[in-house]
């Protein structure tokens, strides 16, 4: 279509943006308190969870264990979204998984079930493990289990241990985990953002020296733009959407990068706001949305940059001011020419193709950032989880740095984070990477000497896995199994190992794999109390800003039988480990602010005075040496990057194959599923299911409700397939088909990685379908 400049249908036409974006209805409203209340009838939570929602994300109440949005000094009366609801709602049920309930069903019974139906039993109450002969969990008590884990664990070498995270325990079990696998003699410490946002802390690290975002919250009440990429907040960060509210009312566009449209990007009724709730007006936040094609964000920006060089060089011939930042460029910059030349030689013809978007489109969002005076650039997992998501990562950078948009009020980089502490995991050391690890500061704070080797991260556990070189594992949380890729080809192995070890608070899948031994340890939720030899504890958690707030438990805890995370954690290295004078696993767990001196004395410059600071409203910030135009990259400058490829997908897509995205529902939280539906896209009933555009459904000669099968594309030699899919016409840009994690993970081959992170690139999975 010949779309004429300035005309109905030119995207830079706010009335035709608005006809352009439709969504089955906004996101919050009165369909995120209906949701809300669904989970509280399926959980009975009770009228004690009204008192815990009145006080989740408050200075000194309980930090959400949902997503890692910041908890603002002046907090709000109900600082909580329907995600957040949910997850405490889910916590505080009533139900209860017992030993009473194993004892009716083998684990062979159990694997037959859906994740929901598992979950769906309620909280664990009792420790279990593993009998082979019954093929069922039986009651232990913690004495035995610390004790047979502990023998089991000194009787295999260090190498063939993995120690997982999955990103919700708070930074003081973190810290204590991270050492405990040191002392055991191994850095086998992959995490939940080895599935996610680990290329971010690679990708970004390498371009401005910060492997983490430089924004604060302040930053989005004096931004002009947001370039918003490959993140759904309507249902993975509900309370972004009311600092996005408020930027819109006061003037800011937002510009969307999404292969769909979600309505947390399109449109929002705050549902703390009584007129939008009685007249339902939505305010309307996306001022253009580019429907990209799974990789196509990096050409999109490139052509974003294309259109500001453009604009550049005709105000430069017309004697008016630059639109580049000329002193930035010359102080703060590195590789700019190179860059520059690179978008030059590169045709809109060819961005077209990669983007899946037109020039139209790609240069009305460059006209929005040229009239901007500081954007912000905010993405999820969408870029990330792509073969080559370093490098759209850096593509966002270069259009940022073109201004000057990292380092000043009201512009910056902010990728948006999943799991409510995966980015503390991570500042407290839980990395499998040596040079990450604070190794001097072991040596003088713990008398540890860390192991010279880089452990594995778990893309190189999984292959460990594989190939019969991992023997034990040990879980801190999470349904790792589920998440991970290529199930058909890891999960028989997953078997074969000789202990596994599952810090839990209700039952998953990756239980029900167990190992020659294997071990269920419930643990308490972070609503509940932690009472220990010095009183009810706190903990701390750090946000996507890199703030660091305290949190404590209220409830009482759903059995007498649990212990925190850190207790457990504390005597399993007791039963583990050699004695060592230093090493004060008794007073640790019995005050948790020994463990935060730990902390600060092993981090100085960052967690000085953590126990106090963490109590003031807002937390206390950590700091980022890139918000402070200082970068440490290899050149000492933010670095301009060249991109190999203009799709982040890369080349991988065989002659007729779809690239495939997974997505979450409305009623999940990565592998925890709530419910079926799925309101925002205007679904529910089922999750196996197959989301495909009209024109694709026609042109592979299917129809919509048909069951099909796909079948990946790549690495012919083993065949990865999922079946009973059924087809559902949906606004998907061409080539493109979606469905959701983790029903469709079995698609996902192992070797199909991000090329710095090893990320998953679930975001474009090349599949064929079979009718």
């Amino acid at each position: 279509m010949t779309v004429t400049p300035g005309g109905p249908e030119d995207p830079r036409n706010p009335e035709a943006a608005a006809r352009a974006i439709e969504v089955p209805e906004p996101a919050g409203g009165w369909g995120s308190m209906q949701g809300i209340a669904a989970t509280e009838l399926s959980q009975k939570a009770g009228p004690g969870a009204l008192e815990t929602l009145a006080h989740l994300n408050k200075p000194d109440g309980t930090a959400c264990t949902s997503c890692a949005w910041v908890k603002p000094p002046n907090p709000s009366a109900f600082e909580f979204c329907e995600n957040g609801a949910k997850a405490t709602l889910w916590d505080l049920t009533r139900e209860r998984c017992t030993p009473d309930f194993f004892a009716q069903h083998t684990v062979t019974e159990l694997r037959a079930l859906s994740a929901y139906d598992l979950e769906n039993e309620g909280r664990l109450t009792e420790p279990m493990r593993y009998d082979a002969a019954t093929d069922r969990y039986i009651r232990t008590t913690w004495d035995e289990a610390f004790a047979a884990i502990g023998a089991q664990l000194r009787t295999i070498p260090p190498e063939a241990i993995t120690f997982y995270a999955s990103g919700k325990a708070a930074l003081e079990p973190s810290y204590l985990y991270a050492a405990f696998a040191r002392m055991l003699g191994h850095n086998n410490l992959p995490d939940s953002s080895n599935m996610c946002h680990e290329t971010t802390s690679v990708g970004l690290k390498k371009v401005i020296g910060s492997p983490v975002g430089t924004c604060q919250l302040d930053d989005f009440e004096h931004c002009d733009a947001i370039f918003y990429l490959g993140q759904n907040p309507g249902t993975n960060s509900p309370r972004i959407l009311h600092p996005l509210q408020q930027a819109v009312k006061r003037g800011c566009r937002i510009v969307a990068f999404n292969p769909l449209k979600e309505a947390g990007l399109v449109e929002f009724v705050n549902p703390q706001s009584p007129v939008q709730m009685l007249t339902g007006k939505a305010t309307r936040l996306a001022h253009l949305y580019l429907q990209v094609r799974p990789g196509g964000d990096l050409a999109a920006l490139m052509g974003v940059c294309k259109h500001v060089f453009a604009r550049d060089t005709a105000a430069r011939a017309a004697g008016e001011a630059p639109v580049l930042d000329d002193a930035f460029l010359a102080e703060h910059t590195h590789a700019f020419d190179a860059f520059r030349t690179k978008v030059d030689g590169t045709s809109w013809e060819a961005l077209e193709r990669a983007s899946g978007v037109t020039r139209a489109e790609m240069e009305a969002a460059g006209q929005v950032y040229v009239e901007a005076k500081a954007v912000i650039g905010i993405y999820g997992m969408g870029l990330t989880q792509q073969v080559h998501g370093s490098e759209a990562i850096g593509m966002l950078v270069n259009l940022l740095l073109l201004r000057g948009n990292i380092g000043r009020k009201g512009a910056g980089c902010s990728p948006i984070r999943g799991h409510s502490n995966v980015q503390g995991q991570r500042t407290v050391g839980i990395t499998e990477k040596v040079a990450l690890a604070p190794v001097e500061k072991y040596r003088e704070v713990l008398g540890l000497e860390t192991p010279p080797q880089d452990g594995h991260n778990t893309a190189h556990f999984l292959e460990a896995l594989l190939a019969g070189r991992n023997r034990a594992y040990v879980g801190l949380g999470g349904n790792l199994a589920m998440a991970v890729p290529d199930h058909e080809r890891v999960h028989p192995t997953w078997r074969n190992m000789d202990l596994t070890v599952h810090i839990a608070t209700r039952l998953n899948h990756t239980h029900l794999l167990p190992g020659k031994q294997s071990w269920i340890l419930p643990c308490l939720v972070r609503s509940e109390e932690d009472i220990q030899a010095s009183g009810n504890q706190f903990v701390s958690v750090e946000d996507s800003f890199s703030h660091i707030y305290s949190s404590m438990g209220r409830r009482k805890p759903a059995s007498e039988h649990l212990l925190s995370e850190t207790a457990i954690l504390c005597e399993l290295a007791k039963a583990t480990l050699p004695f060592n004078p230093r090493w004060l696993w008794d007073e640790w767990r019995g005050d948790y602010a020994r463990i935060r001196d730990l902390i600060a004395r092993t981090y100085p410059d960052q967690f000085a005075d953590m126990d106090r600071r963490m109590h003031e409203p807002g937390g206390f910030f950590r700091g980022n040496d890139a918000r402070r135009r200082v970068w440490k990259t290899d050149s000492g400058k933010a670095e301009f990057t060249d991109p190999s490829v203009l799709n982040a997908g890369g080349d991988t897509s065989p002659e007729g194959a779809l690239r495939l995205v997974t997505l979450r529902s409305n009623d999940q939280f990565n592998t925890t599923i709530y419910g079926h539906s799925d309101r925002l896209r205007g679904l529910s009933g089922e999750r196996t299911i197959a989301l495909i555009s009209p024109v694709e459904i026609a042109r592979l000669g299917l129809a919509e409700g048909q069951r099909i099968t796909l079948v990946t594309a790549i690495e012919p030699e083993t065949r990865r397939a999922v079946e009973g899919l059924k087809v559902v016409a949906y606004d998907l840009p061409a080539g493109t088909i979606a469905g959701y994690f983790p029903e469709l993970n079995p698609l996902v081959p192992l070797g199909l990685r991000e090329k710095l992170s090893d990320t998953p690139a679930s975001k474009g999975v090349p599949v064929l379908v079979e009718a």
